[in-house]
């Protein structure tokens, strides 16, 4: 048996965050992982170079059913905290696009600056650590030898452990290989707290029938387009899988999707394409339409979306020959192209778990339940999800610090 002043379950980037910033703050700090070794979602993510914030951080780019939650940890521990953090160590780093910060050299990097952090507060960290039971220490089943803080008991694989601050930090379920489970749900639950509706998100779409088909004969084609779902739009990179929709757009407006709805596609999001159309006409080109669609798409998107029942008829004319009503067609099947995808590729590839733990029963200030002294959730496991660009790693960093100066 034995007393810490703080039990945090999960290695994760909210959990080295908050234990960093307790340990620093004096607390006797343990944090327990079931698996093997500590950050695993930190050294996958970004291909590698871990995209670890962005700069254009705001309130807008986070999901939840309580909104204004994130607002005070986001405002208390800014994307230029982390950003200074980094810099402390001479971390290289890149901005990609639309603010995306990655490490120039490997994402093992962070997650040596997070591990440096914990050692500065002289955290215990004990991996392949499995917690099989938790429960709060009352006046009548305490320990004599136990301190008077003490909260709460764990019976953990590595014996018991009792603390008086007790932070759940494990994540939701996706990319189970890595070892991630619904257990921080499960603990919600024990201590009687909501948890909202769950769903994989930052996920690809798959498709089925010929529209499956015609992805398939797409596959590894790329392009830029607009994508809207529930009056949601980002302007991102699409890219065709042997599964359905990818790439940023794809992950991007999955956040928003539920299943049944449509997804609206513009591939032109640049161009006017029924002005381009008549300009073509009006200026007496000759050229057949496929040759002149692929100066401004690739040649193989063009072959087979000119195939679709819907248009093939048009594939070999000359662009002079078409009508309004061909023009129409092109357009809605160019620029706003509208499919209803056969559901998602799940938790196996989702980047993070949209839902959680009802914020509602938190203080936003300290990430304490309300109900519940010394318990705290933070990071992923909370019902909120940010965009895809580093969002969901500042929300593990911010809300890591915030709870880490109170627990």
């Amino acid at each position: 048996m034995r007393y810490v002043d703080t039990v945090i379950i999960g290695a994760g980037a909210a959990g080295l965050m908050c234990a960093a910033t307790a340990g620093q703050r004096g607390r006797q700090v343990l944090v327990v992982d079931h698996a093997n070794k500590v950050g695993k979602k930190i050294l996958m993510s970004g291909g590698g170079r871990c995209n670890f914030t962005n700069l254009q951080v705001t309130p807008a780019q986070y999901l939840s059913a309580n909104p204004h939650f994130c607002i005070s940890a986001l405002k208390r521990y800014t994307q230029q905290d982390f950003i200074e953090l980094v810099q402390r160590y001479q971390l290289a780093y890149h901005e990609k696009t639309l603010g995306q910060l990655f490490c120039d050299n490997r994402a093992k990097d962070v997650l040596e600056i997070l591990l440096a952090e914990c050692e500065l507060g002289q955290v215990e960290i004990q991996t392949r650590c499995a917690v099989s039971r938790i429960r709060r220490v009352t006046d009548t089943d305490s320990p004599p030898e136990l301190p008077e803080t003490a909260r709460f008991e764990l019976l953990t694989s590595l014996g018991p452990v009792y603390c008086e601050s007790l932070v759940i930090a494990t994540g939701g379920p996706s990319i189970p290989t890595l070892g991630a489970t619904g257990y921080g749900y499960e603990v919600a639950c024990q201590f009687g707290l909501k948890v909202t509706e769950l769903q994989a998100a930052l996920v690809p779409f798959t498709l089925k029938g010929s529209w499956l088909t015609l992805a398939q004969s797409l596959a590894g084609v790329s392009m830029p387009v607009t994508i809207e779902c529930r009056q949601q739009l980002f302007r991102e990179a699409l890219l065709f899988t042997h599964k359905g929709l990818s790439g940023p757009a794809a992950l991007q407006i999955s956040n928003y999707w539920y299943p049944g709805d449509a997804l609206c596609i513009n591939f032109l999001p640049d161009t006017d394409l029924e002005t381009e159309l008549r300009t073509w006409q009006q200026g007496g080109v000759k050229a057949e339409l496929k040759t002149l669609l692929s100066r401004l798409l690739p040649k193989r998107f063009v072959t087979a979306w000119l195939a679709l029942p819907e248009l093939q008829q048009l594939e070999g004319r000359p662009v002079a020959e078409l009508s309004r009503a061909d023009i129409n067609s092109l357009v809605q099947m160019f620029q706003n192209w509208s499919c209803v995808p056969a559901g998602t590729e799940g938790y196996k590839t989702a980047e993070v778990t949209r839902g959680g733990v009802c914020t509602d029963q938190l203080s936003s200030k300290t990430f304490e339940v309300k109900t519940q002294p010394g318990l705290f959730f933070i990071g992923e496991v909370l019902d909120v999800t940010g965009w895809l660009g580093g969002f969901n790693f500042q929300w593990a960093w911010s809300s890591g610090w915030c709870a880490g100066q109170y627990v």
